[in-house]
């Protein structure tokens, strides 16, 4: 296919060269009615751009076919049979992909360290989650996707189960080995579903891991905000294979999708397609190189460590897309959650995870040596300025045995049903009916209909007094807990 053009801009260039006028939403029509301090910020050809989808871009009848010809585009850039554009983050994307594949089975194999727009998909559909454990690094407190012996035995227990869902890569750059995953679901007729959130760039270059369709993946999940550059929200989600029906893909994600698509989110998705396929391969090898180095310089700096052997091996992950620079921070003696404001507050640099003992410095192909030198000079005056840093409160980590929370409900039920709020101190043993989710990186410690045990709440509770967040709760201070009701 001729990827030189982009048919989402090319329209929307159009409409403003035209100088068309629509009595229809939006009601700032083009920016006229914004109030111009919002102007100013935003800026009026952000405003230009916000324009309906159809009886505006496109007619009342779509005739002019810009979305259904940039998601062809999209599938032949990336080799996949179909593509399918989200307005609604990868978030939409998935729970579409599960409903679609286990909406109305006995259930779906979901790995427990899945994200939890994936927990909220269960939640929503009423899917019956059977969980397949992660590998843990019980030193480090981190977990590592499962393998396919786990995905094996798994599926040996629930045979019934209408497909798997895996996460990959993780949110600590960790990837799992996909093409061994997708044989064994496979061998059974199952297929596999891929929250590759964060693999978006990885169709475009060889010394990245390997993209989920091209290892097998039946519906794989992308964030192109997250790796590439669009915009917030900007997902897609891919098809290939007979193992799941386009149309029932397809209406499900209707089911969830907005009826007002944000035209700038999708065309910016189309213009990274034409940038990917013309120059993706030239971009990721220098972001790689600089990736690279940035890695051997931030371990020459005192008390940081890149991690990356430790994240690779028999008993942890495939493989590891080294442009996500995981750095642990313990030998200096704070917490991530530590480092992450301090950072933001004397260095003006944010880092998009932390957590008890690491933080992460994520790398695009927008990065160039100013960016990576002012986040070098941030972490040396971190290492500089840790002594004088108070000690971080102290967390109680659980052992890997302990966050196996036993699951009594299905999640929606749990969610749904009547519930009680109790002192946190006093719900051991109680049924959790909501999410409990340390975010980032957004991994559910608790699912609603698991019972609750000490360790994890200790964990919880010691957690957020020394800077963990836990948004999702009802109470984010941890003092008390929605449970189902006895």
């Amino acid at each position: 296919m001729d990827h030189t053009g982009a048919p989402l801009l090319d329209a929307l260039a159009e409409y403003r060269e035209l100088g068309r006028y629509g009595f229809t939403p939006p009601g700032h029509r083009q920016g006229r009615g914004a109030d111009e301090r919002v102007r100013r910020i935003l800026g009026a050809e952000t405003f230009g751009s916000d324009v309906l989808g159809n009886s505006g871009l496109d007619d009342r009848k779509a005739s002019g076919g810009y979305l259904a010809r940039a998601e062809e585009l999209m599938a032949d850039a990336v080799g996949a049979d179909y593509a399918f554009f989200s307005t609604c983050g990868s978030s939409l994307s998935v729970k579409a992909a599960m409903m679609a594949v286990a909406g109305g089975s006995p259930g779906l194999l979901v790995a427990r360290d899945s994200h939890k727009s994936i927990v909220a998909g269960l939640i929503f559909s009423g899917v019956q989650p059977r969980w397949i454990t992660p590998r843990w690094d019980a030193e480090r407190h981190l977990s590592h996707p499962p393998s396919p012996e786990q995905i094996r035995e798994t599926w040996e227990r629930y045979p019934d189960a209408a497909g798997a869902l895996i996460v990959s890569p993780s949110p600590y750059g960790t990837c799992a080995d996909i093409r061994g995953i997708a044989e064994v679901c496979h061998d059974r007729g199952k297929p596999l579903i891929v929250d590759e959130a964060w693999g978006a760039h990885l169709p475009f270059h060889d010394e990245l891991p390997t993209w989920a369709m091209d290892a097998g993946a039946d519906v794989c999940v992308v964030s192109v905000h997250k790796m590439g550059s669009g915009f917030e929200q900007g997902s897609v989600f891919h098809l290939q294979g007979d193992l799941v029906e386009r149309e029932r893909l397809s209406a499900c994600a209707d089911l969830l999708m907005t009826t007002s698509p944000n035209v700038m989110v999708y065309a910016a998705l189309d213009g990274w397609r034409r940038q990917m396929v013309e120059h993706g391969n030239e971009l990721l090898s220098a972001a790689l190189k600089l990736a690279g180095q940035l890695r051997a310089d931030i371990e020459d700096i005192p008390g940081l460590h890149v991690l990356e052997d430790e994240l690779l091996g028999a008993e942890a992950s495939h493989d590891l897309d080294r442009m996500q620079v995981l750095i642990d921070v313990g030998e200096i003696g704070l917490s991530g959650y530590q480092c992450a404001d301090w950072l933001r507050e004397n260095a003006r640099i944010d880092v998009g995870l932390s957590d008890h003992r690491r933080i992460m410095a994520t790398l695009s192909m927008a990065d160039d040596e100013s960016t990576t030198r002012r986040l070098l000079d941030a972490l040396l005056s971190l290492s500089a300025a840790a002594p004088e840093i108070p000690a971080p409160e102290p967390i109680r980590l659980p052992d890997p045995q302990d966050l196996e929370l036993e699951t009594t409900m299905l999640p929606r039920d749990a969610f749904f049903g009547a519930v009680d709020t109790v002192e946190m101190k006093s719900a051991a043993g109680r049924i959790v009916a909501e999410q409990l989710t340390p975010y980032p990186p957004g991994i559910p410690v608790a699912v609603p209909g698991e019972r609750l045990n000490e360790a994890v709440i200790d964990y919880l509770v010691t957690g957020v007094r020394a800077g963990m967040m836990v948004p999702d709760a009802a109470d984010s201070s941890m003092r008390t807990v929605r449970v189902v009701a006895d």
